[in-house]
């Protein structure tokens, strides 16, 4: 499981993460929500090990994540696809992590192959797509086989083949007993793929719930929008950074 306990962060006079308390199961694709500015991202480098919590803890089967010496086979963790440098081939850039974590080279063979880029292993990453980058970072997410899974916004620059194959990626691992953990702004897509939602706003837990009860808290009906959207919405109106105004 990961858990969070009280999980506070700040920046000078800023607090980006302010007591955040909740639990990711697994068996369960979890979805993580909240505008932009909420403080998920801060959060999920917390939970890695990345930033320092200025309260609060967070841990990965009971443990800090930080402390793990090859974390590829604990967590896989895809947070920014665009941070690969561009003059290595994709082959390369996972033997490189392979190597670092204990891994064999039989398992980049492996996971090329189970993203689709086995056809693009030699090429260097600087001429990938987006979509072709985010592949290769779920791909890296794949390599030590890990039992928690943490992705932020991994559909974005995916075509429709490639967000049906991630939605059913996720689904998979959950089956398989994994912890998932989802970080995204597209609604419907966490509608098609989720079992649970945590929402936070201005750093704040907002609820954590399956999908379904979250979605029922929506109090109107707004043809164009799902009733999870709805709900989300309403519930987080306090807490978005930007509003449109009027021309």
């Amino acid at each position: 499981m990961i858990e969070v306990n009280e999980l506070t962060k700040r920046f000078g006079g800023v607090t980006a993460v302010d007591g955040l308390t909740f639990t990711v199961r697994p068996g369960r694709v979890t979805g993580f929500l909240g505008p932009n500015g909420a403080g998920k991202s801060t959060t999920l480098r917390m939970i890695l090990g990345l930033n320092a919590p200025t309260r609060g803890t967070a841990t990965v089967g009971g443990r800090p994540f930080r402390r793990e010496g090859t974390g590829l086979r604990r967590v896989g963790a895809l947070l920014d696809a665009g941070d690969v440098h561009p003059g290595r081939t994709a082959r390369a850039h996972l033997w490189a992590l392979a190597r670092s974590n204990g891994i064999s080279r039989d398992r980049v063979v492996e996971v090329l192959s189970e993203v689709g880029l086995e056809d693009a292993a030699r090429r260097r990453v600087g001429g990938f797509s987006l979509g072709m980058r985010q592949r290769l970072g779920i791909a890296a997410t794949l390599l030590g086989d890990p039992p928690v899974f943490i992705f932020d916004e991994p559909i974005n620059g995916l075509d429709p083949e490639g967000i049906v194959w991630a939605r059913t990626l996720f689904r998979r691992l959950a089956a398989e007993g994994r912890t998932v953990f989802v970080s995204s702004h597209v609604m419907s897509e966490v509608e098609h793929t989720v079992d649970d939602v945590v929402v936070i706003g201005n750093g704040r837990l907002i609820a954590d719930e399956p999908l379904a009860e979250f979605a029922a808290r929506a109090t109107r009906t707004d043809p164009g929008a799902s009733a999870l959207e709805a709900a989300f919405m309403e519930l987080t109106a306090g807490s978005v950074e930007f509003r449109a105004g009027r021309i």
